[in-house]
């Protein structure tokens, strides 16, 4: 491997007790943690005096167990077509976790912080990352109480690894540990460091992007996000109910959403599963496409495949698209509607959803040739002030906002009872 700079400080510094590391996105997080992880575990690395008992055990920790199987992943990447390292490795198990098993005794495993992490509970560590840290819904009870307990036996070590989500408490335990440097270390990284991200990428980011979102997302720097759309709390709880991505089920209700690229963005669309609650996102494709010919057909494709209504972004476009739909039916939605109202009252309706336990969708990334984009990433990221570019959230909030509609609908046919005098 040939780290980059910042890479190399993070590896050569981060050897205290407790490290915490603040990057932009894509500055490299998971692939430097993968090369730490995988170096601990072949040289066992930590105090002499404990390496008498043999085993020795390191868990990647995050939000959710897709999100820890990042960083499990790049392990096994680092390992794959490497006949040396192949050699050191026994065997890999994925059920009912991830774990990877090492001839030396080693074990690495990736496991989830959620229901407060109760899946540490009655295990011991030698060393444990918490990636993407900042999220972390209940912070000082899982990484002072839990994490940091599993770590008393053998004197392990903990790192807090993540992008920054406003001046939370990630913030006041980086400010806390650049006090402390003789027990703790406290790196940031910028995305502009790594030298494998496309340079043209980044700066058509910087210009589209507001500087809050540019500070925090390409800089690494806490900001303050007070305006979010949706809090992290609705946002794993809608993580947890999901059930995965989904083929058409006879007897099933779908609705479609679709917001169209601009200039800069992309063409989003999202299937729901309406036939209860809450509702579940079951189809999610996301692209650029300078035809128009294939975003239609691309519709058409899932209309014909699941069926139901479409509500498509119709915002400066009018009549053009929806009379090329016509054939599906697709109906239309201005965002710029009563002065931007339109808009306001869309998210709104996902908001509320969120709050009522309604919705629900699984992880989902897409890698491209300048980035890896996530839904999730997206979610968090979006702000009321500043969403222009985020065309999965609004995709969704079409999905959603159709169930509203029929229901508006069913009660204007409602007959209303007469009344009189007795």
């Amino acid at each position: 491997m040939e780290p980059h700079e910042g890479q190399v400080r993070w590896l050569s510094n981060s050897n205290r007790p407790e490290n915490l590391l603040c990057t932009g996105n894509r500055w490299g997080k998971s692939l430097v943690q993968a090369i730490k992880i995988l170096h601990r575990c072949i040289f066992r690395i930590r105090k002499l005096e404990y390496d008498s008992c043999g085993k020795y055990n390191a868990v990647n920790v995050s939000i959710t167990l897709d999100q820890s199987k990042i960083i499990f992943n790049n392990v096994l990447r680092l390992i794959k077509g490497k006949p040396i390292i192949e050699a050191v490795v026994n065997c890999v198990r994925w059920s009912p976790y991830p774990r990877l098993y090492f001839a030396n005794g080693a074990v690495f495993t990736a496991r989830s912080s959620q229901n407060r992490a109760e899946h540490l509970l009655g295990n011991d560590y030698d060393y444990i990352n918490f990636d993407e840290a900042a999220f972390e819904l209940h912070p000082d009870y899982v990484v002072d109480e839990v994490m940091a307990m599993r770590l008393a036996d053998r004197e392990g070590q903990l790192d807090l690894t993540s992008t920054p989500k406003g001046k939370n408490w990630f913030y006041r335990r980086a400010m806390k540990y650049e006090k402390k440097p003789d027990s703790c270390y406290f790196q940031q990284g910028a995305t502009v460091e790594n030298p494998n991200v496309s340079r043209k990428y980044l700066n058509r980011k910087i210009r589209s992007l507001s500087e809050q979102r540019v500070k925090q997302n390409i800089y690494g720097e806490f900001v303050d996000s007070a305006d979010e759309i949706i809090s992290e709390e609705l946002i794993q709880r809608a993580l947890a109910m999901a059930t995965g991505l989904s083929e058409p089920v006879q007897g099933r209700r779908y609705c479609h959403g679709w917001d169209l690229a601009r200039k800069v963005t992309h063409t989003a669309g999202v299937t729901l599963d309406v036939s209860c609650e809450p509702y579940q996102v079951v189809c999610i494709e996301r692209f650029q496409a300078n035809d128009w010919n294939t975003v239609l057909e691309r519709i058409r494709l899932r209309h014909r495949k699941y069926g139901g209504r479409v509500l498509v972004d119709s915002t400066g476009l009018g009549d053009v698209v929806l009379g090329q739909l016509s054939d599906i039916g697709a109906e239309g939605y201005n965002f710029g509607g009563g002065g931007g109202r339109a808009k306001i009252e869309l998210l709104t309706n996902l908001e509320l959803l969120h709050e009522k336990g309604k919705i629900a969708y699984p992880y989902y990334e897409q890698r491209g040739e300048d980035e890896l984009w996530s839904n999730l990433q997206e979610l968090r990221e979006a702000t009321w002030s500043d969403n222009g570019s985020c065309d999965f959230l609004m995709a969704l909030a079409l999905a959603c906002w159709i169930p509203s509609m029929i229901g508006k609908e069913n009660e204007r046919n409602l007959l209303h009872p007469r009344s009189g005098r007795i």
